[in-house]
């Protein structure tokens, strides 16, 4: 049985709340719009299950609580920050809100680092397990380790080869750095690509029967083997 519990909120206070939301593991569900057609404004409706509460209360009788934060009297005109920062899977349901309402929605975060708000267990509680979760980290981490090096290395050699090449040759000067620099940086993207690849196949072997991982995780090696015999032929 669930149970609907409606906290009204101030646009001021919404931040604050879905933050405490985050902070107890509560998984964002759904957002929507509605006008109110007496006055023109909007009403903004968040809704929420506290998984670990949620757990707990299945186990004893069965129910749970879904909980909404309400954002009453919204002008249509109004600045709407966005709860994106803390949970990214709001962001299709904001863009249709935006979309159909003309409802501005203020600092939208829009890049899922290769993962679209994904579960691993089944419904209703569907949660990403702690192995998912570690190896998904870890290849973010990677990703944005290669690309601010890249970003470095390649700003580096271009100051320098715009240092030595004089004003007059200044362009020609800099057409090896610049080459050369923007080689380290395909190198380092596709070293972070790689290390991203491993780690997503990780999440799915984490979640995996571990018989069927093990036969798997075989496999690839066997076909990494192979791939080395052809390069070192």
């Amino acid at each position: 049985m669930q149970k609907a519990i409606y906290t009204t909120v101030g646009i001021d206070e919404l931040l604050s709340h879905v933050q405490a939301l985050k902070g107890v593991g509560a998984r964002f569900v759904q957002m929507h719009a509605e006008r109110n057609v007496d006055d023109g404004t909007y009403r903004l409706v968040y809704t929420f299950i506290n998984v670990h509460a949620a757990q707990e209360h299945i186990a004893q009788d069965g129910s749970y609580a879904i909980e909404n934060l309400v954002v009453e009297g919204i002008d249509r005109y109004q600045e709407i920050p966005s709860i994106s920062s803390y949970y990214p899977a709001v962001f299709p349901f904001e863009n249709e809100v935006h979309d159909l309402f003309g409802l501005a929605i203020t600092d939208m975060q829009i890049d899922f680092k290769g993962f679209f708000y994904q579960v691993s267990t089944a419904e209703p509680m569907s949660v990403i397990t702690p192995e998912v979760k570690a190896a998904r980290e870890k290849a973010m981490k990677v990703r944005a380790a290669a690309e601010a090096k890249a970003r470095k290395a390649a700003a580096e050699k271009a100051a320098a080869a715009a240092a030595a090449a004089g004003e007059g040759a200044a362009s020609a000067a800099a057409a090896q750095p610049a080459a050369a620099a923007g080689s380290d940086a395909q190198h380092d993207d596709a070293a972070a690509k790689a290390a991203l690849k491993a780690a997503e196949m990780e999440a799915k072997l984490a979640a995996m029967d571990p018989e069927k991982a093990a036969k798997v995780r075989a496999a690839l090696a066997a076909k990494a083997a192979r791939d080395k015999q052809k390069e070192e032929a």
